[in-house]
């Protein structure tokens, strides 16, 4: 193979060397995703030991590209956890798909900023497109409009400042300086990006009021009720309630109906947190559980976690998407055009002005693997769930934490007689074993005290098999640590 020479003195990589380099690059992206279930899911590196290969400061004169594809396959990908891997189990699922990771190199060919219409037509065109097919195949109502961001974080944080807005029509002028103090309400369960939101937008954290969940880590809407009366009585002014769908540790489903009716009668913004779960909607068996949803001013589903788009893809859905610009849309001269009054701007609907064309792999993946396609995808996983949860209830010495919801089963290991303390240690000292073996992945979380191990199943190339071989991995820890003890 002949190595190419280091970019000149001008201008950029010679188009032949590009196109030659670039055949490899694929070739080796379509290799990994045939074989990374032959690599270790989590990387077997320590703290530092990535950094360590590298030199301390960028080289003077530019080193050829060839090189440096070297150091990616022999340090950087060592230094990865598979989030790609068939048997990762962590977190929630976040797998790219084929389409995607096209539509993610095509964009980045591209490179456009689509901040208003003029600057790149269809990229502001096919991101109000796609997200209308989504919206369809959600089952949402067609007063609900889409638009795409980096992460459910800040879809969350662009939702409720708008219902800062709302609730304070002045801040956008005067700032909260003076106003009657605020309050962002929340399951007990919900994200900390809720918590996180309610810090930025300068409430301060007492804004925020967790609400007691139920022994199926469901809010209570009882509780929200009393915590809004109670505000209310002490002069607090309610500004949003979030109701997650699809919580973080367990999966489970706040009662958005009757959260929702809650929210109108006391006239505060509805958010729903369902970055994870939304996908579920396109499966016409699981579009019940989420009645009620339609009744929010906002909404925020995370293609890129099980709907198999590459990181990263959020996108947040409005019933008042003229509200939503009005928290943010700052036009400067510099940005005006003739086509402003009857087309979209992107960069009015939240802080960003750049907009990468995200748009373009959500759009591919839906168009290659149709609704009908992903739907079926999505039902296996939660069979897969279902099957698995199963197992646990019939194992001696294991024990579900919280229902099977969705793809998401949340256990532990508990023999008879075994402390609290205890029975942690060994749930941890499990999850280690199983972790370290690369042939698996899990996360955990704690519930009321109870260190838990979770399987998040998603991955679109996840298998049955892959399930039944984490299950064995997870018994077989249990039983020799159980032994060593």
């Amino acid at each position: 193979m002949t190595k190419n020479t280091p970019i000149g003195e001008v201008g950029d990589l010679p188009p032949e060397e590009f196109r030659r380099i670039a055949h490899e690059a694929v070739d080796w992206i379509a290799d990994y995703l045939t074989n990374v279930e032959s690599l270790p899911v989590k990387a077997k590196v320590r703290p530092g030991e990535v950094r360590a290969r590298f030199p301390a400061s960028a080289p003077e004169e530019g080193e050829s590209l060839d090189g440096a594809l070297a150091t990616w396959r022999d340090v950087i990908v060592p230094g990865i956890t598979h989030w790609n891997h068939p048997a990762f189990f962590g977190y929630f699922p976040s797998s790219g798909s084929a389409p995607g990771i096209l539509g993610e190199m095509l964009a980045a060919a591209l490179n456009v900023n689509a901040m208003v219409w003029r600057s790149s037509p269809a990229a502001t065109e096919v991101e109000e497109l796609a997200t209308d097919w989504l919206r369809q195949m959600l089952g949402l109502p067609a007063d609900f409009e889409g638009v795409i961001n980096d992460t459910a974080s800040n879809s969350t944080l662009y939702a409720l400042a708008t219902a800062r807005q709302v609730a304070y029509p002045d801040v956008r002028q005067t700032g909260l300086f003076g106003q009657p103090r605020g309050r962002i309400y929340a399951s007990d369960q919900a994200h900390s990006s809720v918590e996180k939101a309610v810090l930025t937008l300068g409430l301060g954290r007492g804004s925020f009021r967790p609400i007691e969940s139920d022994d199926a880590f469901r809010m209570r809407p009882e509780a929200l009720r009393a915590a809004l009366e109670e505000d209310v009585a002490a002069g607090v002014r309610p500004i949003a309630v979030v109701a997650t769908l699809g919580t973080t540790s367990t999966a489970s489903m706040d009662p958005v109906a009757e959260i929702a009716r809650i929210a109108r009668e006391f006239e505060i913004w509805l958010h729903v947190d369902s970055a994870y779960a939304g996908s579920g909607a396109i499966v016409p068996e699981l579009r019940p559980r989420f009645s009620g949803w339609e009744g929010a001013d906002s909404i925020v589903m995370n293609p890129h976690k099980w709907f198999f788009t590459p990181s990263d893809c959020s996108v947040l859905f409005c019933r008042h998407p003229e509200q939503l610009a009005g928290a943010f849309s700052l036009v400067p001269e510099y940005l005006r055009s003739a086509e402003q009054g009857s087309t979209r701007s992107l960069m009015n609907y939240g802080v960003a002005l750049g907009r990468r064309f995200r748009a373009l792999k959500l759009w591919l993946v839906m168009r290659t693997f149709g609704s009908a396609g992903l739907a079926r995808r999505l039902l296996d996983y939660v069979h897969m769930a279902d099957e698995l949860a199963g197992w646990v209830d019939e194992a001696p010495g294991w024990e579900r934490v919280a229902p099977a919801s969705f793809s998401t089963v949340v256990f532990r290991y508990a023999p008879a007689g075994m402390g609290l303390d205890e029975t942690n240690a060994l749930n941890q000292r499990i999850l280690d074993r199983v972790n370290a073996s690369g042939e698996a992945f899990l996360t955990h979380t704690v519930l009321r005290g109870k260190m838990t191990l979770r399987m998040a199943i998603g991955n679109v190339k996840t298998t049955r098999e892959h399930v039944v071989h984490a299950w064995e991995l997870l018994r077989d820890a249990a039983e020799a640590l159980s032994k060593a003890a």
